[in-house]
Protein backbone atom coordinates (compact mmCIF):
# COMPACT_ATOMS: atom_id res chain seq x y z
CA UNK A 1 0.00 0.00 0.00
CA UNK A 2 1.21 3.51 -0.58
CA UNK A 3 1.92 5.74 2.27
CA UNK A 4 -1.95 7.76 1.70
CA UNK A 5 -3.29 4.51 2.57
CA UNK A 6 -1.46 4.06 5.55
CA UNK A 7 -1.88 7.22 6.96
CA UNK A 8 -5.54 6.62 6.21
CA UNK A 9 -5.28 3.42 8.05
CA UNK A 10 -3.51 5.09 10.88
CA UNK A 11 -5.62 7.80 11.33
CA UNK A 12 -8.82 5.77 10.93
CA UNK A 13 -6.84 3.71 14.01
CA UNK A 14 -6.49 6.87 16.39
CA UNK A 15 -9.97 8.09 15.96
CA UNK A 16 -11.17 4.72 16.97
CA UNK A 17 -8.78 5.01 19.93
CA UNK A 18 -9.75 8.80 20.91
CA UNK A 19 -13.44 7.37 20.33
CA UNK A 20 -13.21 4.95 23.43
CA UNK A 21 -11.01 6.79 25.34
CA UNK A 22 -12.94 10.51 25.24
CA UNK A 23 -16.19 7.70 26.23
CA UNK A 24 -14.71 5.94 29.33
CA UNK A 25 -13.50 9.06 30.49
CA UNK A 26 -17.05 10.96 29.50
CA UNK A 27 -19.05 7.86 31.35
CA UNK A 28 -17.16 7.54 34.32
CA UNK A 29 -17.13 11.55 35.39
CA UNK A 30 -20.87 12.35 34.06
CA UNK A 31 -22.69 13.60 37.45
CA UNK A 32 -25.82 11.19 38.54
CA UNK A 33 -26.97 14.82 39.67
CA UNK A 34 -26.86 16.58 36.60
CA UNK A 35 -27.95 13.21 34.69
CA UNK A 36 -31.24 13.05 36.46
CA UNK A 37 -32.19 16.38 36.06
CA UNK A 38 -31.51 15.85 32.09
CA UNK A 39 -33.49 12.69 32.58
CA UNK A 40 -36.18 14.34 34.43
CA UNK A 41 -36.40 17.11 31.86
CA UNK A 42 -37.19 14.60 29.30
CA UNK A 43 -33.65 13.12 27.64
CA UNK A 44 -33.67 10.13 26.94
CA UNK A 45 -29.59 9.71 26.56
CA UNK A 46 -29.27 10.66 30.14
CA UNK A 47 -31.68 7.86 31.14
CA UNK A 48 -28.80 5.16 29.44
CA UNK A 49 -25.75 6.78 30.54
CA UNK A 50 -27.44 6.11 34.11
CA UNK A 51 -27.93 2.87 33.43
CA UNK A 52 -24.69 1.91 31.90
CA UNK A 53 -23.40 3.68 35.34
CA UNK A 54 -24.92 1.43 36.91
CA UNK A 55 -24.18 -1.54 35.11
CA UNK A 56 -20.36 -0.79 33.72
CA UNK A 57 -18.60 -4.33 33.88
CA UNK A 58 -19.72 -4.79 29.66
CA UNK A 59 -18.42 -1.18 28.92
CA UNK A 60 -15.25 -0.92 30.24
CA UNK A 61 -14.93 -4.67 29.05
CA UNK A 62 -15.78 -3.38 25.50
CA UNK A 63 -13.75 -0.20 26.25
CA UNK A 64 -10.53 -2.21 26.65
CA UNK A 65 -11.20 -4.74 23.76
CA UNK A 66 -11.09 -1.40 21.56
CA UNK A 67 -8.00 0.18 23.15
CA UNK A 68 -5.57 -2.50 23.23
CA UNK A 69 -6.71 -3.87 19.90
CA UNK A 70 -6.58 -0.80 18.46
CA UNK A 71 -2.88 -0.06 19.59
CA UNK A 72 -1.62 -3.55 19.05
CA UNK A 73 -3.37 -2.96 15.36
CA UNK A 74 -1.86 0.63 15.33
CA UNK A 75 1.36 -0.52 16.54
CA UNK A 76 2.27 -2.99 13.59
CA UNK A 77 0.76 -1.31 10.73
CA UNK A 78 2.58 2.17 11.69
CA UNK A 79 5.86 0.45 12.12
CA UNK A 80 5.49 -1.52 9.20
CA UNK A 81 4.04 1.24 7.37
CA UNK A 82 6.72 3.84 8.10
CA UNK A 83 9.69 2.12 8.71
CA UNK A 84 11.00 2.05 4.56
CA UNK A 85 10.74 5.36 4.47
CA UNK A 86 12.57 6.19 7.35
CA UNK A 87 15.13 3.98 6.44
CA UNK A 88 15.54 5.50 2.91
CA UNK A 89 15.59 9.40 4.48
CA UNK A 90 17.98 8.15 7.23
CA UNK A 91 19.88 6.41 4.33
CA UNK A 92 20.43 9.51 3.23
CA UNK A 93 22.87 10.50 5.60
CA UNK A 94 23.96 7.14 7.47
CA UNK A 95 24.59 4.00 6.09
CA UNK A 96 25.71 1.83 8.86
CA UNK A 97 24.87 -1.59 10.41
CA UNK A 98 22.28 0.28 12.79
CA UNK A 99 20.03 1.96 9.91
CA UNK A 100 17.42 -0.57 10.37
CA UNK A 101 17.12 -0.32 14.13
CA UNK A 102 17.31 3.28 14.37
CA UNK A 103 14.14 3.43 11.01
CA UNK A 104 12.73 1.37 13.50
CA UNK A 105 12.95 3.18 16.57
CA UNK A 106 11.97 6.36 15.02
CA UNK A 107 8.61 5.15 13.39
CA UNK A 108 7.75 3.13 16.51
CA UNK A 109 7.99 7.14 18.52
CA UNK A 110 6.62 9.23 15.74
CA UNK A 111 3.38 6.43 16.29
CA UNK A 112 3.40 6.17 19.66
CA UNK A 113 3.27 9.86 19.88
CA UNK A 114 0.56 9.71 17.81
CA UNK A 115 -1.72 7.53 19.91
CA UNK A 116 -0.16 9.47 23.06
CA UNK A 117 -1.85 13.10 22.13
CA UNK A 118 -4.71 12.44 19.50
CA UNK A 119 -5.69 8.71 20.71
CA UNK A 120 -5.62 9.53 24.49
CA UNK A 121 -4.13 13.05 26.30
CA UNK A 122 -6.56 15.52 23.74
CA UNK A 123 -9.93 13.16 24.02
CA UNK A 124 -9.57 12.85 27.76
CA UNK A 125 -8.94 16.60 28.75
CA UNK A 126 -11.91 17.17 26.09
CA UNK A 127 -14.35 14.66 27.64
CA UNK A 128 -13.29 16.35 31.44
CA UNK A 129 -14.07 19.86 30.28
CA UNK A 130 -18.04 18.68 29.94
CA UNK A 131 -18.16 15.18 31.06
CA UNK A 132 -22.33 14.88 30.86
CA UNK A 133 -22.30 16.79 27.27
CA UNK A 134 -19.73 14.28 26.06
CA UNK A 135 -21.66 11.23 27.64
CA UNK A 136 -24.92 12.02 25.93
CA UNK A 137 -23.15 12.23 22.47
CA UNK A 138 -21.32 8.93 22.80
CA UNK A 139 -23.80 6.80 24.52
CA UNK A 140 -26.17 5.56 21.44
CA UNK A 141 -22.98 4.57 19.66
CA UNK A 142 -21.68 2.71 22.85
CA UNK A 143 -23.92 0.85 23.44
CA UNK A 144 -24.20 -0.43 19.65
CA UNK A 145 -20.56 -1.18 20.16
CA UNK A 146 -21.13 -3.29 23.97
CA UNK A 147 -23.92 -5.57 21.69
CA UNK A 148 -21.50 -6.21 18.94
CA UNK A 149 -18.44 -7.46 21.06
CA UNK A 150 -20.92 -8.85 24.32
CA UNK A 151 -19.58 -12.42 23.53
CA UNK A 152 -15.91 -11.31 24.31
CA UNK A 153 -16.83 -8.58 27.06
CA UNK A 154 -18.96 -11.17 28.53
CA UNK A 155 -15.87 -13.68 28.95
CA UNK A 156 -13.15 -11.03 30.00
CA UNK A 157 -16.08 -9.72 32.70
CA UNK A 158 -15.91 -13.73 33.90
CA UNK A 159 -12.49 -13.93 34.30
CA UNK A 160 -12.70 -10.61 36.14
CA UNK A 161 -15.43 -11.44 38.60
CA UNK A 162 -13.60 -14.66 39.42
CA UNK A 163 -10.30 -12.79 40.37
CA UNK A 164 -12.70 -9.77 42.39
CA UNK A 165 -13.93 -13.07 44.31
CA UNK A 166 -10.34 -14.91 44.80
CA UNK A 167 -9.05 -11.91 46.47
CA UNK A 168 -12.04 -10.48 48.33
CA UNK A 169 -12.38 -7.22 46.42
CA UNK A 170 -15.99 -5.26 46.87
CA UNK A 171 -16.65 -4.31 43.35
CA UNK A 172 -20.53 -2.27 44.61
CA UNK A 173 -20.00 1.39 43.81
CA UNK A 174 -20.65 3.65 47.09
CA UNK A 175 -22.70 6.36 45.54
CA UNK A 176 -23.81 8.08 49.40
CA UNK A 177 -23.76 11.67 48.86
CA UNK A 178 -22.26 12.55 52.44
CA UNK A 179 -22.03 16.42 54.00
CA UNK A 180 -18.43 16.45 52.80
CA UNK A 181 -19.11 16.30 49.56
CA UNK A 182 -21.90 18.52 49.27
CA UNK A 183 -19.74 21.05 51.07
CA UNK A 184 -16.89 20.36 48.48
CA UNK A 185 -19.38 21.07 46.16
CA UNK A 186 -20.59 24.51 47.62
CA UNK A 187 -17.27 25.17 47.97
CA UNK A 188 -16.59 24.75 44.37
CA UNK A 189 -19.38 26.27 43.66
CA UNK A 190 -18.31 29.36 45.54
CA UNK A 191 -14.61 30.01 43.79
CA UNK A 192 -16.47 29.76 40.34
CA UNK A 193 -18.63 32.52 41.36
CA UNK A 194 -22.24 30.75 41.35
CA UNK A 195 -22.60 31.33 44.94
CA UNK A 196 -21.69 34.38 46.98
CA UNK A 197 -19.57 34.06 50.10
CA UNK A 198 -22.14 34.62 52.60
CA UNK A 199 -24.72 31.96 50.39
CA UNK A 200 -21.99 29.77 50.85
CA UNK A 201 -21.60 30.27 54.31
CA UNK A 202 -25.40 29.71 54.85
CA UNK A 203 -25.61 26.51 53.28
CA UNK A 204 -23.18 25.03 55.50
CA UNK A 205 -24.53 26.37 58.54
CA UNK A 206 -28.11 24.68 57.53
CA UNK A 207 -26.29 21.43 57.34
CA UNK A 208 -24.05 22.06 60.74
CA UNK A 209 -27.58 22.17 62.68
CA UNK A 210 -27.10 18.29 62.20
CA UNK A 211 -24.11 18.30 64.65
CA UNK A 212 -24.81 21.49 66.70
CA UNK A 213 -26.36 20.90 69.66
CA UNK A 214 -28.67 22.97 71.20
CA UNK A 215 -26.21 24.57 74.55
CA UNK A 216 -24.10 26.01 71.14
CA UNK A 217 -26.57 28.54 70.44
CA UNK A 218 -28.93 29.15 74.10
CA UNK A 219 -28.96 31.82 76.32
CA UNK A 220 -27.15 30.79 79.13
CA UNK A 221 -28.28 30.19 82.54
CA UNK A 222 -26.76 33.32 83.69
CA UNK A 223 -28.53 35.86 80.78
CA UNK A 224 -31.70 34.48 81.48
CA UNK A 225 -34.48 37.37 82.17
CA UNK A 226 -37.61 35.92 83.83
CA UNK A 227 -40.11 36.86 86.35
CA UNK A 228 -41.92 35.48 89.20
CA UNK A 229 -45.49 34.64 90.03
CA UNK A 230 -45.50 37.69 92.77
CA UNK A 231 -43.08 39.94 90.87
CA UNK A 232 -44.44 43.56 91.09
CA UNK A 233 -46.10 45.55 88.26
CA UNK A 234 -43.14 48.04 88.11
CA UNK A 235 -40.27 45.12 88.27
CA UNK A 236 -42.01 43.62 85.16
CA UNK A 237 -42.28 47.38 83.49
CA UNK A 238 -38.91 47.85 84.37
CA UNK A 239 -37.54 44.69 82.90
CA UNK A 240 -39.05 44.92 79.33
CA UNK A 241 -37.66 48.31 79.18
CA UNK A 242 -34.36 46.89 80.13
CA UNK A 243 -34.28 44.30 77.91
CA UNK A 244 -35.29 44.05 74.39
CA UNK A 245 -36.98 40.66 74.63
CA UNK A 246 -40.22 39.67 72.97
CA UNK A 247 -40.42 36.66 75.53
CA UNK A 248 -39.59 36.35 79.33
CA UNK A 249 -40.00 32.93 81.33
CA UNK A 250 -42.37 32.68 84.27
CA UNK A 251 -41.08 30.73 87.46
CA UNK A 252 -41.81 30.16 90.66
CA UNK A 253 -39.82 31.44 93.09
CA UNK A 254 -36.32 30.68 90.89
CA UNK A 255 -35.60 29.96 87.93
CA UNK A 256 -35.09 26.00 88.08
CA UNK A 257 -39.45 26.10 88.81
CA UNK A 258 -40.33 27.00 85.02
CA UNK A 259 -44.36 27.58 84.73
CA UNK A 260 -44.32 29.03 81.45
CA UNK A 261 -43.61 31.87 79.92
CA UNK A 262 -45.38 35.25 78.69
CA UNK A 263 -45.23 37.35 75.53
CA UNK A 264 -44.81 41.34 75.96
CA UNK A 265 -47.03 41.44 73.38
CA UNK A 266 -50.12 40.10 75.59
CA UNK A 267 -48.80 42.98 78.29
CA UNK A 268 -48.77 45.58 75.71
CA UNK A 269 -52.87 44.80 74.62
CA UNK A 270 -53.44 45.09 78.52
CA UNK A 271 -51.35 48.89 78.71
CA UNK A 272 -53.19 49.78 75.19
CA UNK A 273 -56.45 48.93 76.86
CA UNK A 274 -55.63 51.02 79.86
CA UNK A 275 -55.46 47.87 82.57
CA UNK A 276 -52.61 49.65 84.47
CA UNK A 277 -52.22 46.10 86.49
CA UNK A 278 -50.82 43.00 84.61
CA UNK A 279 -51.27 39.85 86.60
CA UNK A 280 -49.18 36.77 86.03
CA UNK A 281 -52.27 33.68 85.89
CA UNK A 282 -53.17 31.12 83.88
CA UNK A 283 -54.71 33.27 81.28
CA UNK A 284 -51.48 35.28 80.64
CA UNK A 285 -48.77 32.63 81.29
CA UNK A 286 -48.52 30.25 78.16
CA UNK A 287 -46.79 26.79 78.05
CA UNK A 288 -43.43 26.21 77.20
CA UNK A 289 -41.62 23.27 75.71
CA UNK A 290 -38.92 21.73 77.91
CA UNK A 291 -35.93 19.86 75.88
CA UNK A 292 -32.52 18.27 77.08
CA UNK A 293 -29.63 20.00 76.52
CA UNK A 294 -28.04 17.12 74.22
CA UNK A 295 -30.81 17.85 71.22
CA UNK A 296 -29.27 18.59 68.08
CA UNK A 297 -30.26 22.23 66.65
CA UNK A 298 -32.08 19.64 63.92
CA UNK A 299 -33.92 17.84 66.71
CA UNK A 300 -35.18 21.25 68.29
CA UNK A 301 -36.29 22.35 64.77
CA UNK A 302 -38.47 19.24 64.31
CA UNK A 303 -40.04 19.78 67.64
CA UNK A 304 -40.67 23.41 67.38
CA UNK A 305 -42.12 22.59 64.00
CA UNK A 306 -44.24 19.88 65.73
CA UNK A 307 -45.74 21.88 68.97
CA UNK A 308 -46.17 25.09 67.30
CA UNK A 309 -43.83 26.52 69.85
CA UNK A 310 -41.11 29.24 69.29
CA UNK A 311 -39.02 29.32 72.99
CA UNK A 312 -38.00 26.33 74.52
CA UNK A 313 -36.34 26.47 78.10
CA UNK A 314 -32.81 23.86 78.13
CA UNK A 315 -32.45 21.41 81.03
CA UNK A 316 -29.81 19.15 82.23
CA UNK A 317 -29.58 15.35 83.53
CA UNK A 318 -30.07 17.13 87.12
CA UNK A 319 -33.60 19.20 85.58
CA UNK A 320 -31.85 22.30 86.56
CA UNK A 321 -32.44 25.29 84.19
CA UNK A 322 -28.91 25.96 81.68
CA UNK A 323 -30.78 28.00 79.48
CA UNK A 324 -33.48 29.43 77.14
CA UNK A 325 -33.45 29.29 73.35
CA UNK A 326 -35.90 30.35 70.76
CA UNK A 327 -36.30 29.52 66.76
CA UNK A 328 -34.94 33.02 66.16
CA UNK A 329 -31.60 31.84 67.84
CA UNK A 330 -31.42 28.83 65.76
CA UNK A 331 -32.14 31.65 62.23
CA UNK A 332 -29.25 33.55 63.97
CA UNK A 333 -27.04 30.46 63.61
CA UNK A 334 -27.53 29.63 60.46
CA UNK A 335 -27.12 33.34 59.52
CA UNK A 336 -24.17 33.77 60.52
CA UNK A 337 -22.03 37.02 61.04
CA UNK A 338 -25.04 38.49 58.69
CA UNK A 339 -27.59 38.64 61.14
CA UNK A 340 -25.75 40.44 64.00
CA UNK A 341 -27.13 44.17 64.14
CA UNK A 342 -24.03 46.09 66.22
CA UNK A 343 -21.11 45.45 66.17
CA UNK A 344 -20.98 45.92 69.84
CA UNK A 345 -23.07 42.93 70.09
CA UNK A 346 -20.47 40.85 67.87
CA UNK A 347 -19.03 38.11 69.82
CA UNK A 348 -16.32 37.93 67.36
CA UNK A 349 -14.23 41.28 66.64
CA UNK A 350 -11.15 41.36 64.80
CA UNK A 351 -8.68 43.24 65.38
CA UNK A 352 -6.15 43.64 62.69
CA UNK A 353 -5.09 41.13 60.12
CA UNK A 354 -4.21 38.85 63.05
CA UNK A 355 -5.99 39.18 66.15
CA UNK A 356 -9.26 38.69 67.07
CA UNK A 357 -11.24 39.53 70.91
CA UNK A 358 -13.92 36.72 71.32
CA UNK A 359 -16.05 36.17 73.95
CA UNK A 360 -15.59 33.03 75.74
CA UNK A 361 -19.23 31.95 75.36
CA UNK A 362 -18.57 32.32 71.27
CA UNK A 363 -19.63 28.63 70.15
CA UNK A 364 -16.63 26.22 68.80
CA UNK A 365 -18.30 25.99 65.44
CA UNK A 366 -18.37 30.02 65.22
CA UNK A 367 -15.03 30.21 66.03
CA UNK A 368 -13.99 27.15 63.48
CA UNK A 369 -15.38 29.41 60.47
CA UNK A 370 -13.81 32.60 61.75
CA UNK A 371 -10.17 31.97 61.90
CA UNK A 372 -10.63 29.34 59.67
CA UNK A 373 -9.74 25.95 61.60
CA UNK A 374 -10.58 22.22 60.57
CA UNK A 375 -11.03 20.86 64.33
CA UNK A 376 -10.76 21.24 68.39
CA UNK A 377 -9.63 18.47 69.89
CA UNK A 378 -12.10 16.61 72.29
CA UNK A 379 -14.76 18.93 70.89
CA UNK A 380 -17.89 16.52 72.25
CA UNK A 381 -16.67 17.81 75.86
CA UNK A 382 -17.57 21.46 75.74
CA UNK A 383 -19.52 23.45 73.60
CA UNK A 384 -18.31 27.91 73.83
CA UNK A 385 -14.35 28.59 73.40
CA UNK A 386 -14.58 28.78 77.11
CA UNK A 387 -14.72 25.56 77.89
CA UNK A 388 -11.73 24.49 75.36
CA UNK A 389 -9.89 26.40 77.58
CA UNK A 390 -10.91 25.08 80.80
CA UNK A 391 -10.81 21.63 78.57
CA UNK A 392 -7.10 22.58 77.40
CA UNK A 393 -6.00 23.55 80.67
CA UNK A 394 -7.29 21.11 83.10
CA UNK A 395 -7.88 24.17 85.98
CA UNK A 396 -10.19 27.06 86.69
CA UNK A 397 -8.41 29.95 84.15
CA UNK A 398 -6.67 32.87 85.60
CA UNK A 399 -5.61 36.40 83.66
CA UNK A 400 -2.81 35.90 81.42
CA UNK A 401 -3.36 31.78 80.82
CA UNK A 402 -2.99 30.95 77.19
CA UNK A 403 -3.15 27.66 74.92
CA UNK A 404 -2.11 27.30 71.84
CA UNK A 405 -4.04 25.49 68.73
CA UNK A 406 -3.65 24.95 65.60
CA UNK A 407 -1.05 27.72 64.63
CA UNK A 408 -3.02 30.71 67.35
CA UNK A 409 -2.51 31.88 70.66
CA UNK A 410 -5.76 31.73 72.54
CA UNK A 411 -4.97 34.28 75.86
CA UNK A 412 -7.77 35.15 78.28
CA UNK A 413 -7.93 38.50 79.12
CA UNK A 414 -11.26 39.27 81.20
CA UNK A 415 -12.87 37.26 83.63
CA UNK A 416 -15.73 38.14 85.86
CA UNK A 417 -16.37 35.41 88.69
CA UNK A 418 -14.13 32.59 87.17
CA UNK A 419 -16.03 33.22 84.06
CA UNK A 420 -13.93 33.59 81.13
CA UNK A 421 -15.73 36.70 79.37
CA UNK A 422 -13.12 37.46 77.00
CA UNK A 423 -10.08 36.55 75.13
CA UNK A 424 -7.85 37.56 72.60
CA UNK A 425 -6.76 35.34 70.17
CA UNK A 426 -3.15 36.01 67.95
CA UNK A 427 -2.37 34.23 64.73
CA UNK A 428 1.52 33.35 65.72
CA UNK A 429 2.71 32.85 61.76
CA UNK A 430 1.35 36.17 60.62
CA UNK A 431 -0.88 35.93 57.59
CA UNK A 432 1.14 36.94 54.39
CA UNK A 433 0.22 40.26 52.58
CA UNK A 434 -1.38 39.80 49.47
CA UNK A 435 0.92 39.88 46.18
CA UNK A 436 4.20 39.03 48.28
Amino acid sequence: MSLFQNLLIITALILTSSFFSISEIALAGARKIKLKLLAESGDERAEKVLKLQENSADFFATSQIGLNAVAILGGSVGEGALRPYFIDWIGMVYQGEWLESIAFFASFIIITLLFILYADLIPKRIAMINPEKVALAVINPINLTIKAVKPLAWFINAIANLTFRIFKVNTARDDNITFDDISAIVDAGAEAGVLMEQEQHFIENVFELEERTVPSSMTAREDVVFFTLDESEDSIRQKIADYPYSKFLVCNEHIDQVIGYVDTKDILVRIMNNQSFFQLNESTIRNILIIPDTLTLSELLDKFRASKEKMAVVINEYALVVGVITLSDIMMTVMGDWASAEPEDQQIIRRDENSWFIDGITPIDDVKHALDIDEFPDWDHYETLAGFIMYRLRKIPRLADWVEHEGYKFEVVDIDHYKIDQLLVTRLVPKPEAGD
